[in-house]
C-alpha cells in the first residue's frame, strides 16, 4: 500500500481546525508578511517553510486560495495542507484576499489580489529561499477559480502592477472543486453580473474559455455529487485542456458533495486520498521527492 500509512499518521496528529477563523488563528508557526496594501486593509500571507530551510538553496512552492464564493472563507482552510507540504519540502504559503463581505468588493478585486499575491512571490523569492520555476496555485471552490484565474486570465491585474517585470503565471495548477466556467447560467444567476463580478464580460473571467495550448500541468478534484459546482464544468475543461495539448487530470469522487477534500470532512478519508495524490503530481513534476514504498507484511 504505497505511501498510504505515512499519509495517514501525518494527518491524524493533527486536531481538527475552525473553518470560520477570520483573521487566521490557527497559523503555528507561520511568517507572516503584507503582500499588498489596499484602502480596505492590508492583504497578508502566511509562508510555512521546510524544516531547516536554507534561503539559498531554492524550494518549490505553493499557495493557497481559500473557497467562499467570493463572499467569505479563511486562509485557516488549507492550513493543514500548507502544513504537509512543508513537510515535505516547499515553502507553503497561505495567501489572504479582499471578499465582498469583509471588504465590499467585486470578484475582479479578489482576482487582482490573487494575482497580486503570485507577483509579490516572485519579486521576493530571493528572501524566501523560492524557486520562481517552480510555482504551485492551489485553491478550493471560488478559491480554485481564483488559482486557476492567476495561471489563465490576462486581465484584471493592480493597476499599479501593470508595468511589474513579474507576472502572476504560476507554473502548476492543484484545483479543488473549483468553478471554471463563469459563463454557466447558475453562475451569472448567482453573481448579479456587474453588481457583483464588476464586469459583464463573463467570458474575461472565466478559465474555461481562455484555455489557450501552453497551461501549466493541472490536477482538479471532484465530486460527482457537487451541487454547488457541477462535476460536468471540470470535465469539460480537463476535455479543453488535454485537446489543445496541456496535461490536465481529473479525479472525481462518486457520490461526494461540494467540499469534500476539506479537512474534517468525510472523517479525512477524501483529504487524505487528495493529498496523496497531489504528493505524486508534485513527484511527478520533480518539485519533491517521492516517498518510500510501503509493502503490507
Amino acid at each position: 500500500m504505497k505511501n498510504s500509512l505515512i499519509f495517514i499518521l501525518f494527518f491524524v496528529s493533527y486536531g481538527l481546525f475552525s473553518q470560520t477563523n477570520y483573521p487566521p488563528k490557527n497559523v503555528g508557526f507561520a511568517i507572516e508578511y503584507v503582500y499588498k496594501k489596499t484602502k480596505d486593509t492590508d492583504l497578508k500571507v502566511w509562508v510555512f517553510n521546510p524544516k531547516g530551510h536554507v534561503l539559498t538553496k531554492k524550494k518549490p512552492a505553493i499557495i493557497f486560495f481559500f473557497g467562499g464564493g467570493y463572499r467569505s472563507g479563511t486562509p485557516d482552510q488549507f492550513v493543514e495542507h500548507a502544513k504537509y507540504l512543508s513537510s515535505r519540502g516547499m515553502v507553503a504559503i497561505l495567501a489572504d484576499y479582499r471578499v465582498s463581505s469583509r471588504h465590499d468588493v467585486k470578484v475582479i478585486n479578489s482576482i487582482s489580489d490573487g494575482k497580486s499575491s503570485i507577483k509579490w512571490l516572485k519579486e521576493n523569492a530571493d528572501i524566501l529561499g523560492v524557486d520562481k520555476s517552480r510555482i504551485v496555485a492551489s485553491g478550493g471552490s471560488a478559491g480554485g477559480h481564483l488559482a486557476a484565474s492567476t495561471a489563465l486570465l490576462n486581465q484584471f491585474d493592480d493597476i499599479k502592477e501593470i508595468n511589474s517585470k513579474f507576472n502572476s503565471k504560476p507554473n502548476a495548477l492543484i484545483l479543488f472543486n473549483p468553478g471554471l466556467n463563469s459563463n454557466e447560467e447558475r453562475w451569472i444567476k448567482n453573481q448579479n453580473q456587474v453588481e457583483r463580478i464588476g464586469t459583464n464580460d463573463n467570458y474575461s473571467i472565466s478559465p474555461f474559455h481562455n484555455i489557450t495550448n501552453n497551461v501549466p500541468p493541472t490536477i482538479i478534484f471532484h465530486g460527482s455529487a457537487d451541487k454547488t459546482v457541477p462535476v460536468s464544468s471540470a470535465e469539460l475543461f480537463t476535455k479543453k485542456m488535454n485537446d489543445l495539448g496541456n496535461n490536465c487530470k481529473l479525479f472525481i469522487y462518486k457520490d461526494l458533495e461540494h467540499g469534500f477534500f476539506n479537512y474534517g470532512r468525510n472523517s479525512n478519508g477524501p483529504f487524505v486520498d487528495t493529498m496523496r495524490k497531489v504528493d505524486d503530481f508534485l513527484v511527478s513534476l520533480g518539485y519533491i521527492q517521492s516517498l518510500p514504498s510501503l509493502i503490507d507484511k
